[in-house]
């Protein structure tokens, strides 16, 4: 399974995002190296097609199957209706069984 984990620095939630996703795969058992790809420009953001800050892409796949135009800004997910900035360790988890089966 290849793991990557888009930020930019002055994101508040790529923190707490990084550490949730550490803690649910360790949780379900599962050894890989989480990829971490700091976003540092503009340009990078087009080039990378990054959907803001954070975003995890697993095995080449954005967890929420997101495919906008890049977007170099903190990123927003709607977990059960509310928006946040930063991914519980259930959405994560939901969201890696969708998309490995593990």
């Amino acid at each position: 399974m290849k793991i990557e984990f888009y930020y930019f620095d002055g994101c508040p939630s790529h923190e707490p995002a990084y550490e949730n996703l550490k803690e649910v795969l360790i949780e379900k058992g599962i050894e890989t190296e989480i990829e971490t790809i700091k976003v540092k420009s503009q340009e990078d953001a087009e080039r990378l097609n990054f959907q803001g800050s954070p975003s995890i892409r697993i095995n080449g796949t954005d967890i929420e199957g997101k495919e906008e135009r890049y977007s170099y800004s903190c990123r927003v997910f709607k977990i059960e209706g509310k928006l946040t900035g930063v991914p519980t360790k259930e959405f994560l988890s939901e969201k890696i069984n969708i998309l490995t089966g593990k």
